[in-house]
């Protein structure tokens, strides 16, 4: 080719391009840089791009003046040598507004140092749709982090969803992009339109920071407005930053919030609605804590909430976030404490949401060993990239300090710390050591727990874990993962196997009643009968049971007595304490017309009965922990199918409790006890009033001084079939 000839060509494609090809091509990385008001030698050159417009026009001093239209596709231009007022505005098409590139970026680069750094617990205050007023103008700043985007735009029904035209500048290094949309305010819907730098490819996502969403099926993003809930448990708190959790009642009443109970017509009962109804009912029954399945935002009900969507956002299902504030403060005033089941462990694949957010696999790991969730089909967070730290740990901050909550019931731990979780030989990756714990997972946790326990005192952090990784709920500075308390899944499975069999056999299997207390005090245990246990073809409970129907619930009420006699803080799921026959169902209320029947009345009587001894007796809660709390009385009487301890408090009072796991009943039946006297039957699950046969003890009994099993003392007492007695020394 002929040099000239080249170079003209190359001259002609230069003077063609113009400064907006990329922003029309939506493309643009930096849409400042041929939008908005820029001096051009001794004047001044204003741009803008409204593709819907037919006339834009400029407000001055002295009145309106013409942009013109220097590109068919929706570029107006205007010139002068006087600056416009700041910031400008436009009258469009006979209506004036704001444009948003009269607004550059103002995002705090300490900020977004500690987001890439890991530390930014507070990301939610830099990231997503936050209301704000600049410049005297009011609007809303939209920032995301899509590190691998080309260009990244705020979408919605304000600008017809279309991606060319409010694209957003990128800040630097930081993978942050930002725009401030003037005159868009609370209830607007969006999404974020991204661009892959790599593939091209155009992707539509929700806000991961978004803090509302529409109702399902619907997925965009809502700007919420700020808080308008006038907090009044400011004594609550204070009570909780002192309060001696350790040595405290802790007795837990799991709800889902979509099946607790539903309106006539299906409808959910609002997080309002719920205070009015659920939180007088859990007063009644006598628990100190609510534990709501997770309510932030998820597309799919039959999840339960386990697969989230809207890490920063309470579900619409069941109202606005000032109403879920509203159900916790009425909480708090009640003296009820509230704890959020919360999901770091995995997220949906969902094309609307985190997954392969930016075209790259942003929030999870890219290679498919370490990034997809065999059990669920969802995705593991990549615990090693420092922004999904600040996310994940921004999240956890997010719901104590914007929502009061009282803790963090943290799912399925066990699938976070070991990489092999649930995968065969070849379907996982070895840490850098040739290992199988997850070394990033483990210090998220621990960072997550100092963070909790260091900014929320008196919060709990509670593990569900499975496995026997030492040390969950011991201090990091020890070596453990710092949670306040763990589920004790092996009372769980063991208390339950043993319950199924039927009586004349568990003489054979009496060890799986005792053999916990050899590990009872390596962790602060919750004794959990949650909801995993009466869903996929369990059983409820009271159908776990063996026998015919008296016998199920009598075997049930000796369960309860167990649970609540046991070392350990308490955790019951909704509709235990009614004896269902059926499953729970997430899709319909519980079976509330079976309390027209004495047996389950009688169940959820002695659920009161049990969580107010539980409260009022420090022996049943002060040492929890502690090995020093509880004494074996007789653990050996399997021919019996009786196991008989007591349980201390600090200052040495003690309670007597006798479970007898037959129908038979044991008459003249010895137990060793610490001191003669007289002593009180202070609970019989055998009472007529939780639906037994009455047969007891007459209130009271005397203690022989006479040695029996290493006690000086013998208790002789008539142990009622298939019940759990509780007695005190007075």
């Amino acid at each position: 080719m002929n040099p000239t000839h080249a170079n003209r060509t190359a001259a002609g494609r230069a003077a063609a391009a113009k400064p907006w090809d990329r922003l029309l091509a939506a493309r643009e990385h930096d849409p400042f840089a041929c939008l908005g008001l820029a001096r051009e030698g001794e004047g001044w050159r204003l741009r803008v791009f409204r593709p819907h417009a037919t006339a834009v026009a400029l407000e001055m001093p002295h009145g309106a003046e013409s942009l013109a239209r220097i590109d068919a596709a929706g570029i107006f231009e205007w010139r002068g040598g006087e600056a416009p007022p700041q910031p400008f505005r436009l009258l469009v098409d006979g209506a004036f507004g704001r444009d948003a590139y009269a607004f550059p970026p103002q995002a705090s680069s300490f900020d977004l140092h500690l987001f890439s750094e890991g530390r930014n617990y507070q990301a939610y205050r830099l990231l997503g749709a936050r209301p704000e007023v600049r410049q005297g103008a009011a609007g809303t700043c939209f920032r995301v982090w899509a590190p691998n985007a080309e260009r990244v735009s705020v979408v919605g029904d304000f600008n017809h969803w279309d991606g060319r035209v409010h694209q957003m500048a990128t800040l630097g290094g930081s993978g942050i992009w930002e725009l401030f949309i003037p005159e868009l305010g609370a209830g607007t819907l969006y999404k974020f339109e991204i661009r892959n730098r790599a593939s091209g490819t155009v992707l539509v996502k929700a806000d991961p920071f978004g803090r509302a969403f529409e109702f399902r099926p619907a997925t965009a993003t809502r700007v919420e407005a700020p808080a308008a809930q006038a907090w009044n448990d400011a004594e609550w708190l204070a009570r909780r930053a002192g309060w001696d959790w350790l040595h405290a009642p802790v007795s837990i009443y799991e709800v889902h919030a979509g099946s607790w109970r539903r309106h006539p017509d299906g409808r959910f009962y609002s997080y309002r609605e719920l205070a009015e109804h659920l939180l007088p009912y859990v007063l009644d029954l006598g628990c100190t804590h609510i534990e709501l399945l997770p309510v932030s935002e998820h597309p799919l009900d039959e999840s339960w909430g386990y697969q989230t969507t809207g890490y920063f956002a309470p579900s619409s299902r069941f109202g606005s976030a000032d109403d879920l504030r509203f159900f916790i403060d009425a909480c708090h005033r009640a003296g009820v404490g509230v704890i959020l089941d919360w999901v770091p462990g995995h997220f949906p694949e969902d094309d609307f949401a985190l997954a392969h957010f930016d075209g790259s696999s942003l929030y999870e790991h890219e290679d498919p060993r370490l990034k997809r969730h065999p059990d669920w089909g969802t995705h593991v967070f990549n615990y090693g990239r420092n922004e999904v730290k600040s996310f994940l740990l921004s999240s956890a901050h997010y719901w104590l300090s914007e929502f009061h909550f009282d803790g963090l019931r943290v799912d399925a731990v066990a699938s976070m710390i070991y990489l092999d979780y649930s995968r065969k030989a070849g379907e996982w990756l070895p840490n850098r050591f040739g290992g199988r714990e997850n070394l990033e997972a483990i210090d998220f946790l621990r960072e997550l727990n100092v963070m909790v326990h260091a900014e929320f005192p008196g919060a709990l952090t509670i593990a569900e874990e499975s496995t026997a990784w030492p040390m969950v709920s011991r201090p990091t500075h020890l070596g453990g993962l710092g949670f306040s308390m763990k589920w004790n899944m092996g009372w769980m499975n063991d208390t339950l196997e043993y319950m199924r069999h039927d009586p004349v056999h568990r003489r054979f299997h009496h060890d799986k009643l005792t053999f916990g207390q050899l590990y009872a005090y390596t962790e602060n245990f919750v004794l959990p009968l949650s909801h995993d246990e009466v869903v996929h073809g369990k059983g409820s409970l009271v159908g776990k049971m063996p026998g015919d129907d008296w016998q199920k619930f009598a075997n049930l009420r000796a369960l309860l007595c167990c649970q609540a006699t046991m070392p350990g803080k308490k955790l019951n799921f909704m509709g235990n304490e009614l004896a269902q026959w059926a499953e729970w169902n997430a899709g319909r209320e519980l079976d509330w017309g079976l309390l027209v029947h004495l047996p389950h009345r009688g169940v959820r009587q002695l659920m009161r009965d049990l969580n107010r001894l539980y409260r009022q007796l420090p022996p049943l809660h002060d040492l929890d922990f502690d090995a020093q709390g509880f004494s074996w009385s007789d653990c050996r009487d399997a021919d019996q199918s009786v196991i008989s301890y007591l349980r201390f408090a600090r200052d040495g009072r003690f309670v007597v409790v006798v479970l007898n796991f037959t129908p038979v009943p044991r008459l003249n039946y010895r137990i060793g006890v610490p001191r003669a006297g007289p002593y009180r039957e202070i609970l019989n699950s055998d009472s007529s009033l939780y639906g037994g046969g009455d047969m007891g003890n007459g209130g009271w009994l005397a203690a022989r001084s006479e040695p029996h099993l290493g006690f000086p003392a013998t208790l002789e007492l008539t142990l009622p079939p298939l019940a759990g007695v509780i007695f005190i020394q007075e």
